[in-house]
């Protein structure tokens, strides 16, 4: 396959404004194995992204994003506003202009290997996916598990590409060393509406057999039911298919929320909907108004309609190891454990995988 580039230093001429200012540009490339999407490698100062004041707030306090943008498309991604920090626009540029940092796994290695490094929870797919398509080129995800892995650090992943599957044994092998926490993002169980909100995401059935295999392979899977929206997948029926396909794919819990719009997120979904359903713009008006939430009337009806399904289908509240303290983090066994993990290592990174005498 043939791609096209630029070397660091020189301005890719389909790079916008303020990518094209960044001196760790390496080149702008496209191909048709990936038709419509352009990806911008950059060589990535630090890998760990610190998360001001979440301990109060979040149970981990520290996040790594393999990419910036992401080709899932989710018409409601409230990570949409990052992408104007380098003058992408928060629309198609966020769906199609994707940043890659290709040396994010060396740079890892490195950041773990300080004695400062306490090896506190660090959780991947909070801004972007770490399992979007460009992860089927870059493959970066192998080399980031076995490097927190091999630190002692525990992780967690939140996504909801299907790819993640290619990963499992090196997971399992993770599991043997440290507590790790996968979850699925699956909101939508209606093809056709789903298809029309993600339309570069997995399928919901596929997302649902990714679950299945996790957790046929021994490990922790939950699914975020996220975001809820408001008159299209919050009615009775929809809640109960959604939740009865996901005990039936056998995730260790379900976490819920309702849309919220941030700046951003908010005006592309407007677009959406005055486009695909513009009866509803109104109802959304006079939910959200001029803010990023729905009202909390809403929230508590909603509560109200989730929370007796969740109880039937027991999946009211992650099921909890008391080996560990995380969400059914009990380990499945690797085939090929510590090897495993040492091949996406450097040398030096894989020596920490090694057993000692003491």
């Amino acid at each position: 396959m043939r791609w096209s580039g630029q070397e660091l230093g020189t301005e890719a001429d389909d790079a916008l404004p303020g990518l094209a200012r960044l001196n760790n540009l390496v080149r702008s490339v496209q191909t048709p194995e990936f038709a419509g999407l352009t990806f911008h490698e950059v060589l990535a100062k630090s890998a760990l992204n610190h998360v001001p004041g979440a301990a109060k707030a979040l149970p981990f306090g520290w996040t790594i994003n393999p990419y910036r943008g992401c080709s899932h498309q989710c018409v409601f991604c409230f990570a949409r506003q990052t992408h104007t920090y380098l003058d992408f626009d928060a629309g198609r540029d966020f769906d199609t202009q994707i940043v890659v940092k290709v040396n994010l796994v060396e740079v890892l290695e490195r950041e773990l290997a300080k004695p400062s490094w306490l090896r506190p929870h660090v959780a991947l797919g909070t801004n972007t996916d770490p399992y979007q398509r460009a992860e089927g080129r870059y493959r970066l995800m192998p080399g980031v598990i076995a490097a927190l892995a091999a630190s002692g650090t525990p992780f967690s992943i939140l996504t909801k590409g299907t790819l993640l599957r290619r990963d499992i044994p090196l997971l399992q092998a993770a599991a043997e060393r440290v507590p790790v926490e996968t979850a699925m993002s699956i909101a939508i169980y209606d093809d056709e509406l789903q298809h029309s909100i993600e339309p570069g995401a997995p399928t919901t059935a596929a997302r649902l057999a990714t679950v299945r295999a996790v957790r046929e392979a021994g490990l922790p899977c939950s699914v975020f039911l996220m975001p809820v929206l408001p008159h299209l997948t919050d009615s009775r029926d929809h809640l109960e298919r959604a939740i009865g396909a996901i005990a039936d794919a056998g995730a260790t819990g379900v976490a819920y929320s309702a849309l919220h719009l941030r700046p951003g997120a908010k005006e592309w979904f407007a677009a959406w909907l005055a486009r695909e359903q513009p009866q509803l713009v109104p109802r959304y008006r006079e939910l959200y108004g001029s803010g990023a939430y729905a009202s909390k009337e809403y929230r508590r009806q909603l509560a109200a309609r989730i929370r007796p399904l969740l109880r039937r289908y027991g999946l009211e509240r992650p099921r909890v190891d008391p080996a560990t303290g995380s969400p059914g983090a009990g380990t499945g066994r690797s085939p090929h454990g510590v090897g495993a993990l040492a091949a996406e290592l450097s040398p030096s990174a894989a020596a920490a995988l090694q057993p000692t005498l003491f």
